[in-house]
């Protein structure tokens, strides 16, 4: 008998939404209370990490604190904390308080629950559109001088669907300004197979705000040029266990959820083969630095621009470690669109701490 992962059992995958929409779907659960939402399907664990990708409570937060306001008001800001490692074989409760209905600005707390304890916990603020009158200060970052993939955007969906993977695709524009060692940039962008016909612009919110936590707190690593995976045991051993990423799943694990969780391992695949290649040269270095710990403590999320983009077509982040210490690492990224809108701003700190050298102490 397999395990039950979600508290209701999921319905048929809805065609006309796109995969991401699929995956990121809530279902009410009107038995606890009006405001609570559970998630409707099974979340992926990533391979290494402590829980479920910390995108998903992001945006499935979001998309709960949404289904509580007004369609004329818009996400403007959302801070996360990352309280306790979300288990994928357990289900999701999402607790909206209300706690704030004012005429240009709402405020929302979203509570991630699993069997009754925190493990996610949110504030979230929407502003009315149009409510900062005629006359307003506007300026905005501009977009770094680095080309977006010129390909139609059909032609890429096209090929994700040939190949199997998921409902959006990233790639890397390069590094620069390595030496001082402080950015790192890089194009990311979400293509979905359909188009986001049914959720409208939330969908598109939503899902802008499940990649924000992708490649995010690594940037501390990568800008120190250590691999998030230093052993040569460890990085064969996480590479078997990805050259068949279905055998990952449960039996029950929905279609949808194998398509995001391929795309996701795919690229992880490419990033763990570079770092094999380097294990040799890292070690024979004095000052060897390797990760022993890596995990995600606050996110914030600024929305600049929520009517002003799609999901479905490549945007732009660049991302940015101006401090580390103390075991731990900051990091800022703005996201803009194609066409060179500043759509988010955001910011994470993480635990980032390095395997020690000293002997291990004499038990007392």
């Amino acid at each position: 008998m397999s395990k039950r992962v979600t508290l209701f059992d999921p319905p048929a995958l809805d065609s006309s939404k796109a995969p991401i929409e699929n995956v990121l779907e809530l279902t009410p659960v009107v038995d606890i209370g009006p405001d609570v939402f559970t998630n409707t399907r099974p979340l992926w664990h990533p391979p290494g990490a402590r829980g479920i990708y910390g995108g998903a409570a992001i945006a499935q937060s979001l998309a709960a604190a949404m289904r509580t306001v007004p369609a004329d008001f818009a996400v403007h800001s959302m801070h996360c904390y990352f309280v306790l490692a979300g288990d994928s074989e357990i289900p999701i409760l999402y607790h909206v308080e209300r706690v704030r209905d004012g005429r240009s600005f709402i405020t929302r707390t979203v509570q991630a629950r699993q069997q009754g304890r925190p493990i996610f916990t949110t504030t979230l603020s929407f502003g009315r559109a149009n409510s900062g009158g005629k006359k307003t200060i506007e300026h905005a970052s501009s977009i770094p001088p680095i080309s977006v993939p010129e390909e139609p955007l059909e032609d890429i969906i096209k090929k994700i669907e040939e190949t199997g993977g998921g409902p959006f695709q990233s790639a890397k524009a390069g590094i620069v300004n390595l030496e001082s060692r402080t950015t790192q940039t890089q194009a990311m962008g979400t293509l979905s197979r359909q188009d986001f016909r049914s959720g409208g612009q939330q969908a598109h919110l939503s899902a802008l705000a499940y990649i924000t936590d992708s490649f995010f707190i690594g940037t501390v690593a990568r800008v120190h040029n250590i691999p998030r995976f230093s052993s040569s045991a460890e990085l064969k051993m996480v590479l078997k266990a990805l050259k068949n990423p279905s055998d990952l799943d449960d039996e029950d694990i929905a279609r949808s959820l194998s398509e995001l969780k391929e795309e996701e391992t795919a690229d992880l695949r490419r990033r763990l083969e570079g770092a094999l290649s380097k294990i040799n040269d890292e070690r024979s270095k004095k000052d060897h630095k390797e990760i022993g710990m890596m995990v995600s403590l606050d996110h914030s999320i600024y929305f600049h621009n929520p009517w002003a983009f799609r999901a479905d077509e490549w945007m732009l982040t660049e991302m940015e470690s101006p401090w580390a210490g103390e075991g731990r690492g900051l990091v800022l990224q703005k996201i803009w669109a194609k066409d060179g809108t500043l759509i988010a701003t955001c910011t994470q700190e993480g635990v980032v701490r390095l395997k020690q050298d000293e002997p291990a102490r004499a038990k007392i």
